[in-house]
């Protein structure tokens, strides 16, 4: 199966080299809509954003959406009035090649924070995309290309399900390896679909898929100024139109959801040096902010993720960052495990196999619980290990 943003009804895309990377690597990516699409879509709650953010948000209150213009190895933030200028003359030059309307283009950026886009190399990029605009599979894999910045491989994803007797497509790419702390945003997230549904409902299903996927994954706690998650739907499968929260309405969100942790999942395990990934599930809390809270307080805590690292089922730093985020528990009913092995129960420490649980951790990917004991609530939080890989990016990427 393609699966790629061409495999739903009604999408062409291309990704091309324009210059903007000194690595000579893909960097313009292009997906095009020629009969018009409903769009919707979560960005970045950062106080500093983007021009394309800016543009961005405007272009997507647009009933009818033709393209996504996106450009990696510059931000395109913190660059002023000539930042705004460049990702509308970005939008405009599309909307010119495409023969459609400024308004009816959504723009994305990614990469470095503070420079000036190189902008002819840009619009040169954009005529080009153009001349290659496909859909075939190998399309859609260039246009996956061109959004990475750290990462070392795109991830993607498509599922086909029945609506009646019509078969929907959904199909998605993201990207993003570092610089990840979401909330109520992603880093970069392209979805296309072409179920027949309402804008309005297709907006309550982007921010609940991406609630419940992408927005519970960190990398490293930090925001960025770019997150961006877009879906765009032809309406091309010919289904009766979706309307209301029915049965219909929830075969869809529910396939949304599937397709965006698949792809919170593929970016864990290709964050910027990044081992393995585990899941932290927490149970038993008071309210379910406490829940979300604790889950990401474990996931982002530096000594459990340099623990997971070395495949050390050090429980006691899972338990100081549960007691230390400022949540409600029981200290007399704190119980933890790694995978099925417990390691703490109701406040004290149980004998345990460590070589099982080293195993465990050893895993490509793993699941440590927390029960607080003292509530029903739940949630959960994707992590990843830390290693000497991520400061060797880190400290090498503006160079």
């Amino acid at each position: 199966m393609n699966e790629t943003l061409t495999s739903p009804k009604g999408f062409l895309a291309a990704g091309v080299k324009c210059g903007i990377k000194s690595s000579k690597k893909h960097d313009l990516g292009l997906i095009v809509c020629p009969t018009g699409a409903k769009a919707a879509g979560v960005f970045t709650t950062n106080k500093i954003v983007s021009a394309s953010v800016v543009i961005c948000k405007e272009h997507i209150k647009s009933r009818s959406i033709e393209a996504v213009v996106v450009n990696s190895g510059n931000a395109n933030t913190c660059t002023g009035k000539k930042g705004i200028k460049d990702a509308i003359a970005i939008c405009k030059t599309t909307a010119g090649e495409i023969e459609s309307d400024p308004h009816s283009v959504l723009i994305a950026s990614t990469g470095i924070i503070g420079e000036k886009l190189p902008i002819s190399k840009v619009l040169g990029g954009i005529v080009n995309a153009v001349d290659n605009l496909g859909a075939d599979e190998k399309s859609g894999f260039n246009f996956a290309q061109s959004i990475l910045t750290t990462d070392t491989k795109v991830k993607q994803a498509a599922v086909e399900f029945k609506i009646g007797n019509k078969t929907i497509t959904i199909a998605g790419t993201s990207k993003g390896a570092g610089m990840i702390g979401p909330n109520m945003a992603t880093t970069l997230c392209f979805l296309t679909t072409d179920a027949n549904i309402s804008k309005p409902l297709l907006q309550k299903a982007i921010s609940r898929a991406i609630g419940e996927s992408l927005n519970k994954l960190t990398v490293d706690g930090h925001q960025s100024t770019n997150d961006t998650a877009l879906i765009l739907t032809s309406s091309m499968a010919g289904n009766k139109i979706i309307k209301s929260q029915d049965a219909s309405y929830k075969k869809f969100e529910k396939a949304l959801c599937a397709i965006c942790n698949t792809l919170a999942k593929e970016m864990a395990l290709d964050a910027e040096g990044a081992t393995k990934m585990f899941k932290v599930i927490i149970k038993g809390a008071k309210t379910q902010v406490d829940a979300e809270k604790a889950a990401r307080a474990v996931a982002d805590y530096d000594l459990v993720k340099c623990a997971i690292n070395g495949s050390d089922p050090n429980w006691g730093r899972i338990i100081c960052a549960v007691g230390s985020c400022g949540v409600d528990l029981n200290p007399n009913k704190l119980s933890c495990k790694l995978d099925n092995i417990v390691v703490f129960r109701n406040g004290t420490p149980v004998d345990f196999d460590r070589d099982a649980a080293q195993k465990v951790l050893e895993q490509k990917e793993h699941t440590i619980t927390i029960d607080l004991g003292i509530g029903k609530k739940t949630d959960f939080c994707y992590g990843c290990d830390l290693s000497h890989g991520y400061i060797t990016i880190n400290a090498d990427y503006h160079t």
